[in-house]
């Protein structure tokens, strides 16, 4: 807990921690998500959305935040040349394409056509 509230330092300072605020409701307006100053990675986190983000009002504050902050300039995770989709700024798990089924052979069956039943009769 004390090499936390050590790295975490630089929030004592009220007006980054006015900055960092700032950057949480930004992120909270365009994402949905809440960041919490107790957060492990808020670092991290705070850079991704920086990224992420199409609000020129955010990149200013984390550009700003960055500057009075040295310990902030993190270097960008890799990613998987953006495929994975997100939402709301979290991360969703890819679906198998709902296109083609394999069986157990490995061979490939078309989607079976959908069975529609209209008042007791087949009209599909």
């Amino acid at each position: 807990m004390t090499s936390l509230a050590s790295e975490r330092s630089w929030l004592l300072d009220p007006s980054v921690l006015k900055l960092v605020h700032q950057c949480r409701r930004l992120i909270h307006t365009e994402f949905g998500v809440k960041l919490h100053l107790t957060e492990e990675h808020l670092e991290q986190q705070l850079a991704d959305y920086a990224r992420k983000t199409r609000s020129s009002q955010l990149t200013r504050v984390w550009e700003t935040l960055k500057e009075r902050v040295p310990q902030l300039n993190i270097e960008p995770e890799e990613e998987d040349d953006g495929l994975k989709r997100n939402y709301r700024g979290q991360v969703i798990a890819d679906a198998p394409p709902a296109s083609a089924e394999q069986d157990e052979e490995g061979q490939i069956n078309p989607p079976r056509k959908k069975k529609v039943i209209y008042r007791g009769q087949v009209v599909g």
